[in-house]
């Protein structure tokens, strides 16, 4: 006979969903800033109008081809959002800079974009749009 043997317990280990993915993070910052590029630019061409520059039409050609640009990549952002279920909720100004909130997998995120740091990505991204 056998000496009696202790059943052995199986652990089961649940992989967990995390509530916030890096990769999401990233498109609704780049989401935002892409929103604020696109006012930028707005900005920028009614700036133009009102200015006594030489050539006027060729830099109100060259900013409306940038907001092209700009705003087929922030559809493409919104397609992606709204494929990994992500919505954005709000965005508020203050002196700092913009805080915004999303909801991602039915939990409440925010993020704070300080003024500085709008500004160098702007200005580096819309760099590259201009290679």
């Amino acid at each position: 006979m056998k000496p009696l043997e202790k059943p052995t317990a199986r652990v089961l280990v649940m992989k967990r969903e995390p509530i916030q993915r890096e990769e999401e993070l990233v498109l609704a910052r780049r989401y935002v800033l892409l929103g604020i590029i696109v006012r930028i630019l707005d900005h920028d061409i009614r700036v133009l109008h009102s200015s006594e520059a030489k050539l006027p039409k060729l830099y109100e050609t060259m900013l409306l081809g940038l907001q092209d640009r700009v705003l087929l990549e922030l559809a493409a952002h919104r397609k992606q959002l709204r494929s990994k279920g992500i919505e954005m909720v709000e965005e508020k100004r203050s002196e700092d800079g913009l805080e915004a909130q999303y909801i991602c997998r039915g939990y409440r995120h925010r993020f704070i974009l300080l003024w500085g740091y709008i500004r160098s990505e702007s200005e580096q991204l819309l760099r590259t749009y201009c290679r």
